[in-house]
């Protein structure tokens, strides 16, 4: 595994493959990987000849009171899984690689980053656009990889891609998930004992919506509501937004629609850790 910080040097590589008609997949991240990433980069592995990870905890996704400055982070641990599935060239550019002091592009993309995530943290796909609309110039991919879990952003990113003309294909991967339901992420650390356990009320809550759904329910507004009764028995919970929305536009329902793919995500506080998670459902 080759490990790349310069983005010269990135794009001198990823042009000389270019050339040798190989097939470059990337998985962005913000490291501290764990399973959930590893499943990422399987899949870009299957699907690629050559395996870029990077990894970048980008500052500007993140608002002035979020937790840029205490994200978990563990370069040697990632060195070694990012290794373990393969990767053939880790990319792990600095600050001031990626944000030089005369740095002023942004990439806003409008309507459905204003929702949901976006209406919670107003500047942050702000952030999300524009670092992967770099990273995507600098590793020069034919396929990149991205989660379910983060749905509106893939979203958002598809979006991007297909108004910028990026000639990249985009794969959403599957939620993994703990034994118990809960969506791994690098932020379930934050969580005590007792918010762990709690937590699982997530996904729970998701599957009573599924059941509901599959029972004949059509209200949107019924099915969130038995979500947040759900929720609100666990102590340390806070709800931030649930949505039932159209997969695509992300515009809220208040009703369910026949064979329209549709969005059911959610945001909440255990303590001090933000979670959220999603499942997209079928009528």
């Amino acid at each position: 595994m080759k490990i790349i910080s310069s983005i010269k040097e990135m794009q001198r590589i990823s042009d000389e493959l270019r050339l040798q008609s190989k097939k470059i997949a990337v998985v962005p991240t913000m490291g501290y990987l764990h399973e959930g990433h590893l499943s990422l980069m399987k899949i870009a592995k299957i699907n690629s000849d050559v395996l870029v990870t990077t990894i970048f905890v980008n500052p500007t996704q993140f608002g002035p009171n979020e937790d840029f400055n205490t994200y978990p982070r563990d370069i040697e641990s990632d060195k070694e899984l990012a290794g373990s599935i393969g990767t053939d060239i880790l990319f792990i550019p600095t600050r001031e690689e990626m944000y030089p002091s005369d740095f002023l592009t942004y990439i806003e993309i409008e309507k459905i980053t204003n929702v949901l995530e976006g209406k919670s943290r107003p500047t942050h796909f702000r952030g999300v656009t524009t670092v992967v609309a770099k990273l995507f110039n600098i590793t020069k991919p034919n396929i990149a990889v991205f989660g379910q879990k983060d749905a509106q952003q893939a979203i958002v990113i598809q979006q991007m891609v297909k108004n910028l003309n990026f000639d990249i294909e985009i794969l959403i991967a599957p939620i993994v998930r703990e034994s118990d339901g809960l969506a791994m992420s690098s932020r379930n650390t934050y969580l005590s004992e007792a918010e762990r356990k709690e937590s699982v009320a997530l996904y729970q809550s998701l599957q009573l919506a599924k059941k509901l759904i599959e029972d004949g329910e059509w209200n949107c507004s019924l099915i969130i509501s038995e979500m947040k009764k759900l929720i609100s028995t666990k102590p340390s919970a806070k709800i931030d937004y649930i949505s039932i929305a159209d997969a695509e536009t992300l515009e809220e329902l208040p009703v369910l629609q026949d064979g329209k793919r549709m969005l059911i995500s959610l945001a909440v506080r255990f303590g001090t850790t933000r979670l959220i998670d999603n499942i997209i459902i079928t009528k």
